[in-house]
């Protein structure tokens, strides 16, 4: 019986299936085909629609967020109208009433949020080292953009030199919590596109 299996295994090896070189290179083979598979896997096709909607969401998320970090940490002390009453009072042309401020700043927080994060993530697809930080550093470059430059040069906040401290400090942390957040979102939402 050992002779029988020693010449099969014989006549195997001679075959060109059965030969010790061909299961090397079928080895070989396999471990490109696996590195090739894992590759493309972690690099993945960039799309900049993709992208933009994973922002929008992850700016929403965001949005969230900086509400909550404003209702531990206000930005503006009682009575100062918020930049987004300003602005809706300038669209409309005239004053709103009390009763509408909330709905106004309410829409134009989550809308700006949306957008804001949307441009973002498109930005993220083409250009990865724009998501410095995890996000904190678009949050930070965002105030530095609206409430330091935008804002009041549209007469919607006070020159950031008339701030209070408070103000500034609050909108500081709080739009790092937004960037966090969008950028946190925004990677877990791409990653499932």
């Amino acid at each position: 019986m050992r002779g029988a299996r020693g010449a099969a295994s014989r006549r195997a090896a001679q075959t060109p299936f059965g030969s010790p070189g061909f299961a090397c290179d079928n080895l070989i083979l396999r471990v490109t085909l696996l590195l090739k598979h894992l590759i493309t896997m972690t690099i993945r096709e960039r799309s900049i629609l993709k992208g933009a909607l994973a922002g929008l969401i992850g700016g929403l998320a965001g949005a969230g967020a900086k509400a909550l970090a404003e209702e531990l940490f206000p930005p503006r002390i009682a009575g100062q109208r918020p930049p987004p009453v300003v602005l809706a009072e300038q669209l409309v042309g005239h004053p709103l009433p009390p009763n509408q401020h909330r709905a106004a700043t309410q829409s134009i927080h989550w809308g700006f949020g949306a957008a804001a994060g949307a441009v973002y993530g498109a930005l993220v697809e083409m250009e990865p080292s724009l998501g410095a930080w995890r996000g904190a550093a678009f949050g930070l470059a965002l105030n530095k953009l609206t409430h330091e430059s935008v804002l009041p040069r549209m007469g919607l906040a006070r020159p950031r030199e008339e701030q209070p401290a408070q103000e500034r400090i609050s909108e500081w942390v709080t739009h790092a919590v937004y960037g966090i957040f969008t950028d946190t979102v925004r990677r877990t939402v791409r990653r499932n596109l």
